[in-house]
């Protein structure tokens, strides 16, 4: 019998099984070497990075502020609005140009005080809530997409460990709780909440259940402001400066409580 080798005129001749073998493991090879990385590919690779990413934020949102500061939208309440629309219609183009606005950091007791002087109580509160949430949803949207993979491995602290803890774990109850209580400026709640794991949905429906009585106060306040001695006005910035003194006193509180912990 013949074997691997065939003993006639001293050759050796291989198994069809060997060099079948052989075959496979070449092909192996060939399967798992990895491809060459072209220029394109290391392009993509930097530009898709978590820094390249959030430097595109930072370019975006310091280009939103110079918008702002270069066409002054105020002019429009000394203006007016465009007379070519009125009612819904101009409540409805308020409500974006609010949303848009808040991401461009304009403070948000400008542009409710401008709702109410604009449109009244009721079309007001409207277009300021939609403007509200469309911000929010917009600077979280950003932040979760272009920050959140740079910014995550720099909470190191102490304090940004538990913010950041407090947002994952309880978002909904925390978010609300921004939002009743001014002092955590509108823009940096949603960049710290797009920072952390908080879900989108719970940011949204605490934000806007949170911004109606602060919102409606100061809707109101701008609505009535020709008449400020009116019972609407002083209740309007009663209720301005009410949640204003409690989170001042919860604020002094927690840094009292936090300095005896240390």
């Amino acid at each position: 019998m013949l074997d691997a080798t065939t003993r006639s005129g001293g050759t050796a001749t291989a198994s069809p099984r060997a060099t079948l073998t052989e075959l496979a493991l070449a092909q192996e090879l060939v399967t798992t070497a990895p491809a060459p990385v072209g220029f394109a590919a290391r392009c993509s690779r930097v530009l898709l990075s978590p820094w390249s990413r959030l430097s595109l934020l930072l370019v975006l949102l310091a280009g939103a502020a110079s918008t702002v500061l270069l066409f002054e939208p105020q002019r429009l309440l000394a203006d007016g609005w465009p007379p070519q629309l009125g009612g819904a219609a101009a409540a409805l183009v308020f409500a974006v140009a609010y949303g848009l606005c808040t991401v461009a950091f304009v403070p948000r007791p400008l542009l409710n005080l401008a709702a109410g002087a604009l449109f009244g109580s009721q079309f007001g509160i409207g277009s300021a809530l939609a403007g509200t949430v469309l911000g929010a949803g917009i600077a979280f949207g950003l932040g979760r997409i272009l920050g959140q993979d740079a910014l995550r491995p720099l909470l190191r602290g102490r304090w940004l460990k538990a913010a950041d803890g407090q947002l994952s774990r309880h978002g909904f109850r925390s978010m609300l709780a921004a939002r009743l209580f001014p002092g955590v400026p509108f823009w940096a709640a949603n960049y710290c909440a797009a920072v952390s794991r908080m879900g989108y949905v719970p940011f949204l429906v605490a934000t806007g259940l949170g911004s109606i009585p602060n919102t409606a106060a100061y809707v109101v306040a701008g609505a009535r402001a020709s008449t400020p001695t009116s019972p609407a006005f002083l209740i309007a910035m009663a209720c301005i400066a009410l949640p204003a003194l409690v989170g001042a006193a919860i604020a002094w509180r927690k840094r009292h409580q936090l300095r005896g912990v240390r």
